[in-house]
Parts: C-alpha cells; structure tokens; sequence
C-alpha cells in the first residue's frame, strides 16, 4: 500500500495475536517503531483492533531482544557466537544423538506464533528427512480437542462456518469463551447483531464473565460437564420433533447410538441440573431458544477445549447441529475459535504430531502421497509425543535433543515444574527466539537463536475462519536475527538436505505448500489452495486475504462448509458421536477441596513476552490475582485485596485475592499469564492437572483440585526504576512496564527500616536520593533523581493501607521536575500537573476509574455510550464495555444508596 509523498509507507499486515486474525496497517517512523492501526479493508476486523492489537507500538523496541546466536560454555555461561557456529553446533548435536539413539529421540515443540512457512519446513524436515513425528505445538494447548472432534463427526479438521455467521445468526451461544476479553473484535460483532437485529446471547460458563453479563441467558455450569448439557439438549430436540431427519438420514450416521447414550447421561431435566449445577428453568429456556432459532451458531473456545473430556464436549455440540441441520449455512453452525494467531495454519501443514501436512494423517495411503511428494528418505509413518508426552518422554530419559521455536513449554505447560527439570536433563536444547530471557531459555538452553519478531516476518496466517493473510516486514531485521524458515532451511542443509530445502524466500514454501494441498486430491481432502501453487513473488507480496479452499482451475465458491453433506469420511458422511460419561480428574477431597479453572485477562497475551512490554497494557490488571466467591472467601479468612496462597499437587503460588461473586462457588480462577521472570511465586502452570483428553491430548487447565490459604504480609508498596533492580529474598513481587522504565509492586514483613537499608544499599555516589520516613506510621518513601528527572522511587506502608503507584507513574514518565514537584512526589501527592486518574480501565485510550466516576458523579456520563462521548472509553475495541457498565452501575447504586 502506497502512501502520500511525505508520509511514511504503510504496511498492510495482521495481528499477531489471538486467532481472529485482524488486519493491521503498519506506518514505520524510520527509528524502529511505527505506528499502528485497524486495516479497515480486512475482512477479519475493518478496521478495528482490540486493547492489544492498538498497544502493538508500545511493543517493538529491542531492549530485550535476542539479536546474536549464542551458545553455552562449559562454565555454564551464554557466549555470542557467529551464525556458522551455532548452526554447525545444532546440526552436529543432531546427527549425534540421531546416530546413537535413533531419530525419534529428538523433538520439535512449535508455536501458533510461527508463520505457515515456518511451520511447514519444521514439519517436512523431521516427518520426512529426520524420520519422526515428534514434532508438536503450543497449539495442542488450545485447540486440538477442536480438531480431533472435527475429524471424528466431519472426517476432517474442517470448521464449517465463516464470521458473518455471527452477523446473521439470531442466537449465538458462547461455550467455555470470554470473548468479551479474550476475541473482543469479534464479539463486538455480536453485540452489534443483538443491537441491529434483536439476536439472543447465551453464555454458558462457570464464571460469570464480562462475556456472560451481556447475556441474555447465563447458564453458570459445572465445571467439565458441558457434554451432559449438550446431551440433553439432543434429546429435547428429538423429544420436540426439532430434529432435521431428511438431513440425518441423508447425510449422516450413528444418529441412534448417540442419542441413546445421550438420553443415559442426560435422562431428564432434574438430573442434568444437579450434573450441571445449572437451575432447571434456565436449561429449559436455553433448550427452548435453541430448538425454536433455526439461525443459531454455538461458539466455543479453552472452556471447552482444554479438558481432559474436550473432544467430547466438541462432538457433543456438533451433534446438536448435525441433528437439526443447522450446518454450513448462513447464519448457523458449530464455530470454534483458536486462541493463536496461527493455529490454524499449523493445522494447514500437520503442526501437531498425530497429522501430516495439507490436512493428511498417518494411513499408509497418506505417507506414501507425502513421501512422494517431497522425495522423503526417512518418512515417519506412525505418530509422534503429542506435548504432555512428549515432556514426559524428555523427562524418562528417552528424548535426549529438542528444539523449542517461539514458545515457552516452562511456563505455558501444566506441571510446569515437571517440564523444567525435564528440559534440565536434555543433551542438547536448542531454543529459537527473539527475547533474551524467558523462563525456557533459563531453564538450560544450550543454543540460543534470534528469530524475526513479529514486525520483522514475511509470510502468512491463517485465521478462525480459515481466512489466509499476509503478514508483511515492516521493520528491517535487528542484529543477526534471522526468519525462523530460513534457520530451520540452514540447519537442514547442514545436515545433508540441502536440495530438498533450498528456499530463497517465503514465497517459494507457500508455493510448495500450496501445491502439496492440491497433489493427488480429487476433492476428498477438505484443505486444498492449490490455485496458488503457481503463483509468482510479486503476487504473493500483493495478495489479499482469501478463504479456502481454493482449488486450482476452479472460480472461488462457497467458502461454507456441509449444507448439502458431503463430509470428508469415506462414505461421505458425519458421524454423531457418542460421548462418554465425564472423567472427574478433577474430583475434589478434604485436602484439595476446590477446583482451580485458569484463563487470561483482557490486555495480556500468553506469557507476556510481548504484552508486558506495553505500561499502557500493563496498567489495566498488573497483579497475578485468584478470584474467590464471597462465602469461601469468608471460610478461609480471605480479605479482598489480601493474599493466598493456591495450593494443588503439583506446586503453589502466592496470588493476590480478588473477591467476587461472579466467581462459582468452590472455584477458583487464575490467570496464566506470570512466570518466573515477571513475578516471584505466579506461574500457574506449575499448579495445572497434566491429566490429557485420551484423544485430543490437550491437558486439563479449566479444573484441578486446589486448596487455599491465607497468607498476611505486615507490609507493601512499589518501586519504579529505570534499570532492572532485584529485590530483596523473601519479597513477593511483580513486574509491570512503565513509561520509562519498569515497576515492581511488593509485599513483605520486613520494617521500613529494612527498605531504608535497602534504598541506601543501591544508592551510588552520582546520584542525589531523598527520603522520607515515619516510623510510627510505618512509612517510607525514598526517592533517587538524576539530572532532574526520577531515576528510581521506593514508597512502602502498612499493607492495609498499600501506597498506590499511578501519580508516581506519571512522574517516572515526565521530564525534568521542579523541587516543588520532587517534594510533592516525597510527600505522597501527586505533582503539580500529574494527576492521578486512578486504575486504567480503557487500554486502548488511558482512560482511568477516577475520571470515569467523576464522569458519573458530574452527570456527565450516565451509560456506556455517555462515558465514550465524554472519555472515549469503550470506543476502539470495545473490551472495556462490560466493566463500564459494572462501574456506571454500582457508582449509581452507592448514590441511590447515600441519597435513602
């Protein structure tokens, strides 16, 4: 895309976030960053971009990239090294292991952050050339239960429907999805269908959501029993005659077995509320709804995917749409929607170690056409360690070499703990990156290599709705980091399949992926682009997103999927699945008596890798948190805004507490998104079930048995530094970026007097330090300045009465101060100037809670649409919407109160 003569050139590329795959224009200002905005002709968005997606900017600088290969002394330390080094050194510790153990003790841990080209390569080198299917993804986390439940009804890992289902359907039912926080694009769609054309919202979820309180039925279920719900539902439908049997008969099989085991695990609407926990009336008026709405799509996301029962919750919500035949039409379907940018993709060319690539399994028909097609010398014919046993496998012994590209398994995998001190016992762990530290590469990396960051690649993605785009460079690549196709092309001709991987650009793996789609396909293969097998470069530079599939000699059709049959099975038909009885591997008992359920929080992505480079992102939830329900809370003597401790089998962390009532009673939710290196005792992967979907693979992250106990610190407070600081053993604390700088909040039982000693302890002689301290009170503030601007502040208090950091904040960010304003900061006050507006509560445009209630208290702002006008709040992406309308109402509630 062209820009005017004087104006930087603008980038059309996509979000490299979650799976809806929004457009981005990209406008480069020369110095390393850009700026970033909603590409309004991507079909994906037009033009609109969540909280992250518009803090993109905040995320590009190199402070903490990986910009050299480097590798592991004997003293233990990294050392920079050149590219022929590092690369000689993988492929030799490769060959090595390979020729002693076999192919299949080494591995593959890939990334739905990866681009299609690099997934392909990955997968082609160790499926083909090295011989094993050990190769999996982060994406097994998120979505494989999806996929195994698509191949089970459909025959393929097909997702019927397309995002303007959402825009004509009139009821959409969210399972298991916050897509308030966690897909806001497009669930702003959906509140635009509910406002335009009157559409019902209903959201079935063990939490009430920001997602769940635009419902207009909540249905609060137990947790893992999603398919007993959905079994019922199978059975009113044919108990009401709403089932479709011109299509089940046409077009399907098995109908009778399914509904026979449905009718057992779900035999009347008494006994599916006591499984459910759900009130009767409220499953009845959902069964209602949904067999009176032909138009009715059913979203699903992790709540229903990350279970040790998720394939089966997937079918058991196919069922319900095979049975009416509400299914690839407009308006209606099953729609699953992936948490990564490129999951889908990864699907696309055999990512996860049970598939190979273009949609292809392990039959014997099928490794014959691949090995074929790549002229393959060591095919693999059978499936490799899907991730959980894969790190298992590492663990025994039997894995000795694994290669990590994007990912963080330290972190990201349940039993986190397990998983490092398997990493600790590998030969050889090669970790392709672009951050310089993460938990993984601490964990014992012995050969690290800077890979493109997301403004830096050139490929592309698909997204939810199997809508291929280009991500495009904007940015020029940093030091020697390097595209992570071409590191993986580099290692493969080192170790003798140079012709094979002779790739020049990006461009010529789509060719090849494209052409593998079409090769031996007559159209019993769902996943088919290969129209652009033949396309040039200067095409693929240019080209615009496009649903598949698009088959060679064909004008682009239908891009729905199943209306009229014709499933990818080999009679051609679906096949209704009957789900087994819930595993309770999450069964409570006296010691762990509730169930831990994880998830994110609106403004923060995976391990925050990217997003917490962000202060505007970091401002909104800046503390790992555990939300209790106000009776358990009660129990245990939990204060809100105290601390717990979260305890399960497999580790523990120390949260602060959040006390609600949108929580369930006996659950607990936590967010995933701290570690090691962004928080002292946060990472609840450390505390997740390992227990697995037996076919799918995915963990089980939504219910583990938990206990919880109170934990009281005598002090807290914060510090803001422009240098990276340790704090004192023993401290809780967690980092946030800030305008700046960085800034740690604490919490800890030493004195002030310890952090007087402390302060003074980092203070240099080239710096001028003040201080404050009231002994009676339990109070001190200490300040450092540096040619008149705040170099580094810490203020620490009673914890009942924790300083609150926003106004310090301000004066981290700003210029040089006056000694007025220095006394002001010292004194507790905001500066001259600085005012403190309070937790951020609009990402995308700073808006804090403080000017929005004084909105409401002026009468300028009476609802959501007032608060916009007024603030701007809620106006981009939309996510905050849920919780202004949560603050209008109590702000109004407390003045109707007062005013009695």
């Amino acid at each position: 895309m062209n820009a005017l003569s004087n104006d930087p050139p603008v980038v059309r590329t996509t979000c490299p976030y979650c799976g809806v795959g929004c457009g981005v224009l990209a406008s480069p200002d020369g110095q390393g960053g850009a700026m970033i905005s909603g590409d309004p002709d991507h079909p994906s968005n037009f033009g609109r971009l969540c909280s992250k997606g518009s803090a993109l900017d905040e995320t590009l600088g190199l402070d903490k990239r990986l910009l050299y290969p480097m590798v592991r002394q004997p003293n233990g330390k990294m050392a920079r090294t050149d590219w022929s080094t590092a690369l000689d050194k993988v492929s030799d510790g490769l060959r090595t292991i390979i020729a002693r153990e076999g192919p299949d003790a080494v591995a593959f841990y890939l990334s739905g952050q990866l681009l299609t080209e690099d997934y392909y390569i990955a997968n082609k080198l160790m499926k083909g050339f090295i011989g094993t299917a050990n190769v999996d993804t982060n994406s097994r986390l998120c979505m494989s239960s999806s996929v195994a439940g698509h191949k089970r009804a459909f025959g393929a890992d097909t997702v019927p429907g397309v995002y303007a289902d959402l825009d004509q359907a009139d009821l959409i039912v969210l399972v298991g999805s916050n897509a308030a926080w966690c897909h806001p694009v497009l669930f702003q769609r959906i509140m635009a269908n509910k406002r335009e054309r009157g559409a019902k919202l209903v959201v079935i979820d063990p939490r009430r959501t920001m997602t769940a309180q635009e419902a207009d039925l909540f249905l609060p279920i137990a947790p893992g029993m999603d398919s007993v719900l959905f079994a019922g539902l199978l059975a009113y439908l044919a108990d009401t005659h709403t089932i479709d049997f011109g299509y089940i008969a046409a077009h399907t099989v098995d109908f009778e077995a399914a509904l026979e085991r449905c009718r057992s695990l779900a035999p009347d609407i008494a006994q599916i509320s006591k499984t459910t926990g759900i009130d009767a009336a409220d499953i009845i008026r959902f069964y209602e709804l949904f067999a009176g709405t032909p138009n009715a799509v059913t979203c699903y996301s992790q709540g229903v995917n990350q279970s040790a029962q998720g394939t089966d919750k997937v079918n058991a919500i196919i069922n319900c749409h095979l049975a009416t035949g509400r299914i690839g039409k407009a308006g209606m379907g099953p729609f699953s929607l992936t948490g990564q940018p490129n999951a889908m993709g990864g699907r696309e060319v055999g990512g996860l170690a049970n598939q190979l690539a273009a949609h292809m399994g392990f039959s014997p028909l099928d490794v014959d056409r691949v090995r074929r097609f790549w002229n393959a010398p060591r095919m693999a014919e059978r499936e490799g360690h899907k991730a959980v046993q894969m790190f298992d496998a590492i663990n025994r012994g039997e894995i000795k070499a694994l290669w990590v590209m994007a990912t963080n398994p330290a972190v990201s995998l349940p039993n986190a703990g397990l998983v490092r001190d398997a990493l600790r016992k590998l030969e050889l762990l090669i970790v392709s990156e672009n951050v310089l530290v993460n938990d993984t590469v601490m964990t014992g990396a012995h050969i690290l290599l800077p890979a493109a960051a997301w403004g830096e690649k050139s490929g592309t993605v698909t997204n939810s709705e199997r809508r291929i785009s280009r991500q495009r460079a904007f940015l020029p690549l940093p030091g020697e980091a390097k595209p992570d196709w071409w590191i993986i092309a580099q290692a493969a001709k080192r170790l003798g399949y140079g012709k094979a991987f002779n790739y020049e650009t990006a461009a010529d793996i789509f060719r090849e992926h494209a052409a593998l789609s079409a090769y031996e396909n007559d159209g019993s293969r769902d996943f088919d682009i290969g129209a652009y097998a033949d396309i040039d470069s200067a095409d693929f530079d240019t080209m615009t997103p496009f649903q598949w599939p698009r088959a060679a000699g064909r004008a682009p059709g239908e891009t729905r999927f199943f209306a009229s049959g014709d499933f990818f099975t080999a009679d051609g038909k679906a096949r209704f699945v009957a789900p087994e009885t819930p595993a309770l591997h999450f069964a409570a008992d006296a010691e762990f008596s509730f169930t831990l359920n994880t998830g994110r929080v609106r403004d923060q992505w995976h391990t925050m890798t990217r997003t917490g480079l962000s202060p505007r992102l970091a401002s909104h939830l800046p503390e790992p948190f555990v939300e209790v329900h106000p009776d358990d809370a009660r129990e245990h003597h939990l204060v809100d805004h105290g601390f717990a401790r979260v305890t399960t089998r497999y580790g523990s962390c120390v949260l602060k507490v959040h006390v609600t009532d949108n929580q369930r009673r006996g659950s607990l939710f936590a967010p995933i998104h701290w570690h090691g290196t962004n928080a002292s005792s946060a990472c609840i992967g450390e505390l997740v079930n390992p227990a697995t979907d037996p076919l799918s693979g995915q963990p089980e992250s939504k219910a583990t048995p938990a206990s919880i106990q109170r934990v009281d610190y005598r002090f807290a407070g914060f510090v803001l530094s422009r240098r990276d600081l340790t704090l004192p053993e023993g401290t809780w604390w967690v980092k946030a970026a800030a305008d700046g700088g960085e800034g740690i909040l604490l919490a800890s039982n030493e004195g002030i007097r310890f952090w007087e000693e402390w302060m003074h302890s980092i203070t240099s002689d080239a710096t001028v330090s003040s201080d404050f301290l009231d002994e009676p009170r339990g109070i001190y503030r200490a300040a450092i300045f540096k040619d008149g601007k705040l170099d580094f502040c810490l203020f620490v208090g009673p914890a009942s009465q924790r300083p609150e950091w926003n106004a310090a904040k301000a004066v981290l960010a700003a210029g040089t101060l006056e000694e007025q304003q220095r006394r002001a900061l010292l004194s507790g006050q905001s500066a001259d100037g600085m005012a403190d507006h309070g937790p951020i509560v609009c990402a995308c445009f700073g808006v804090g809670l403080k000017l929005i209630r004084n909105a409401i208290a002026t009468g300028e702002a009476t609802d959501v649409a007032s608060v916009g006008k007024a603030l701007r709040a809620g106006t981009n992406c939309g996510s905050c919407q849920p919780e202004l309308k949560r603050i209008i109402a109590h702000e109004q509630h407390e003045r109707a109160a007062h005013a009695v």
